[in-house]
């Protein structure tokens, strides 16, 4: 199969969706990578690197898509990226199409084998190509917040984790996932106050035992939610519904109640945001205030550090594009359901029963898809 590594567009958006070490992998199985120009080279990973494991370098995305069997990528495609894919081209990347109409429609028209990293499953029932990124996004959610909170940028004021004599920081983790408790760990060790707050008592349990009496979980309702959120310096949205659009648990009535100054980082935000003010930021102006209270929405979080997630996410992603690689996608599905369940559109058709929900079009089960 030849696989074609594209140069990612996104502002801010140096990570590449294979490493030379992962090239290299995929020659040893037999098959043939391009790579457009200078797609890594941002983040350490030069066009010599990639021949030298014997990659072909491309002059333009055209090429890349022109040519390629499979399309691996990190970021959901651009329009204009959308535009280039061809019938039963295969393109493997974070797609998050619940909140984005506009990206699904395009690639139904392609007619493209769209899979999605943040629903492939695993054995265990989590979401491996998912939480690595959601690792490092739940960190540096502690650091946006924190660097937020400062007053230049219209935060408090505050320290996260106060000084001898001066409480610490009240920090508030909607969602007790990958992102809330990396978060959380990040909080914790820099002195702050934290709660999380989860609907799930088994993973509050979880959490308990982990942290034991330097957190506070708290079980999710209504309630709880406003009780909390109206006393915190740092709120963290960290909720998750696979393929779905994330719920709306902060409301804007609220933000008139919260203290002036405090700042709200939605790490939901690829799903839509689980508040309702919030929309979409980059890191070129990664924030907004709206009532007093800062918000940090930035789409694409973990492209801050693109080295480090960029090999993470190829430790993930590696074997599941070997076996699309290796098998085709019709075998590599019937054989791996996990792969399966990371099938979104297909032959113009929406595969996964919560984007179709979300966009309120007809849904086609993937099974039926790959008979």
């Amino acid at each position: 199969m030849l696989i074609g590594v594209p140069k990612e567009i996104k502002s801010f958006e140096y990570r590449v969706g294979l490493i030379p070490s992962s090239v290299r992998e995929l020659i040893s199985h037999g098959h043939q990578v391009i790579v457009e120009k200078s797609a890594g080279e941002k983040i350490g990973f030069d066009d010599q690197a990639y021949q030298q494991v014997g990659a072909k370098i491309a002059a333009q995305a055209a090429d890349i898509f022109q040519q390629s069997d499979m399309i691996i990528k990190v970021k959901e495609p651009q329009p204009q990226e959308c535009r280039m894919l061809r019938e039963n081209q295969i393109l493997f990347a974070y797609l998050h199409l619940a909140p984005d109409p506009e990206q699904a429609k395009l690639l139904q028209a392609s007619g493209c084998v769209a899979i999605a990293y943040e629903t492939v499953t695993s054995k265990l029932g989590g979401l491996p190509l998912l939480a690595p990124m959601s690792e490092v996004a739940g960190r540096m959610a502690i650091q946006a917040g924190a660097t937020s909170l400062e007053i230049k940028n219209g935060g408090r004021g505050m320290l996260l984790g106060g000084v001898p004599g001066v409480v610490p920081a009240n920090v508030v983790v909607l969602g007790g996932g990958v992102v809330g408790t990396n978060a959380v760990r990040v909080a914790m060790g820099m002195g702050a106050r934290v709660v999380v707050i989860d609907k799930a008592l088994d993973r509050l349990y979880q959490l308990d035992l982990q942290f034991g009496s330097k957190i506070n979980t708290i079980f999710s309702t209504t309630d709880s939610i406003e009780e909390y959120v109206l006393n915190a310096d740092l709120v963290i949205g960290a909720v998750l519904i696979p393929g779905a659009s994330a719920p709306r648990l902060v409301k804007k009535a609220m933000l008139k109640q919260m203290r002036l100054g405090s700042v709200m980082v939605d790490v939901s935000i690829d799903q839509g945001g689980c508040f309702e003010t919030s929309k979409p930021t980059t890191h070129e102006n990664p924030t907004y205030i709206i009532d007093g209270v800062v918000h940090y929405c930035v789409t694409n979080m973990p492209g801050a550090v693109p080295r480090t997630s960029t090999v993470a996410l190829n430790n993930a992603t590696l074997p599941f594009a070997l076996e699309l690689a290796n098998d085709g996608y019709k075998n590599a599905m019937r054989k791996n359901v996990h792969l399966l369940h990371g099938l979104n559109i297909c032959q113009g058709k929406i595969t996964y029963q919560a984007v179709a929900e979300a966009l309120h079009q007809p849904y086609t089960p993937a099974e039926q898809i790959i008979q």
